[in-house]
């Protein structure tokens, strides 16, 4: 995935993997799993079995756009299992290539509401985790070991877009509808200590404190967020049925700021996020609490992991 300026451009798409996805049989329900974030804010889910992952190339040519027919094989694999697992998360995706995120493969279906266009990008993390694998195949400095796992890293984001560019029936380019001007602020330090200051974590607290209950605490997930200068939102529950529940929640979001973005900018450029910012309590009570619903059905818990390493455990209400 190539993004550019505004863009989102795909270069590749295998047709042997996304044949593959489109033999899911509909209504396929997913195997039990839990949803959970690392210290690092880095969200995974846990499966009940483990799955293998093949040795992969570490490197790649970003300038060559095809991956290689080893890679493709390896990757069709790991997609092979997962579908069997997680059939619900992986119907209707369209497999893409990303030649600078090689451990990365992506994943991408879009939605529509009124006149609005949504993509929802699923992103696999099949980088190493050394302290939550059994290696199974020794790697080098060319390749990855193989190794298996229960443990998942994923990217499930929903994006708003200005448009889908099209070329001779495929899809080549994902135009983002960027809604944020700018989220650079400044520097601090001196020398080589020099740092930029951008407010994209406070632009996601304020988007996610708004669409949440006063006393509902979710650290480390943030469900709607700042990336790509845009307003974006996060999809845990990896099913085709909770993207469709969560959309509204974005779309809702996007037409309610759109108009008062330029004011959230500028009194973030001089304070820090606080729930107690006069702009911040006067967009809260323009939120009717039917658009909250949603968003509160998750609710967040920390733990100590098996290395005492603290994380934490989302859950999800259904009823």
């Amino acid at each position: 995935m190539e993004q550019l300026l505004n863009e989102i451009r795909i270069s590749y798409i295998d047709a042997g993997i996304n044949e593959n996805l489109g033999k899911i049989p509909d209504g396929q329900s997913n195997v039990a799993y839990s949803m959970h974030y690392t210290q690092s804010e880095d969200y995974f889910i846990d499966l009940p079995v483990s799955i293998i992952i093949p040795q992969l190339p570490i490197h790649h040519d970003i300038h060559r756009e095809a991956p290689d027919a080893p890679y493709i094989r390896a990757l069709g694999d790991v997609i092979s299992q997962l579908i069997k697992l997680l059939p619900d998360c992986f119907a209707g995706l369209t497999y893409f290539f990303d030649p600078a995120e090689i451990l990365r493969p992506c994943f991408y279906h879009l939605y529509r509401i009124e006149n609005d266009i949504y993509l929802y990008m699923l992103r696999l993390d099949l980088s190493v985790h050394p302290l939550e694998i059994e290696v199974l195949q020794r790697g080098s400095n060319d390749i990855t070991p193989a190794y298996s796992t229960k443990r998942l890293y994923f990217e499930s984001e929903i994006i708003p877009l200005e448009a889908v560019i099209w070329d001779s029936g495929r899809v080549k380019a994902f135009t983002l509808k960027q809604i944020i001007s700018q989220t650079w602020i400044g520097e601090t330090g001196k020398g080589y200590r020099v740092r930029g200051i951008w407010m994209d974590t406070d632009l996601s607290k304020y988007f996610s404190r708004l669409f949440l209950a006063q006393e509902k605490r979710l650290y480390p997930f943030y469900p709607l967020f700042c990336k790509y200068r845009t307003l974006c939102l996060s999809a845990p529950v990896l099913s085709g049925d909770n993207r469709k529940k969560m959309l509204p929640v974005l779309h809702h979001a996007i037409n309610l700021l759109l108009p008062e973005m330029g004011i959230i900018q500028e009194s973030l450029r001089t304070s820090k996020f606080s729930e107690e910012m006069k702009e911040f309590l006067a967009m809260q009570k323009k939120i009717p609490e039917s658009w909250k619903q949603q968003l509160n059905r998750f609710s967040m818990k920390s733990y100590l992991n098996a290395q005492e390493q603290k994380e934490y455990a989302l859950s999800y209400d259904t009823n």
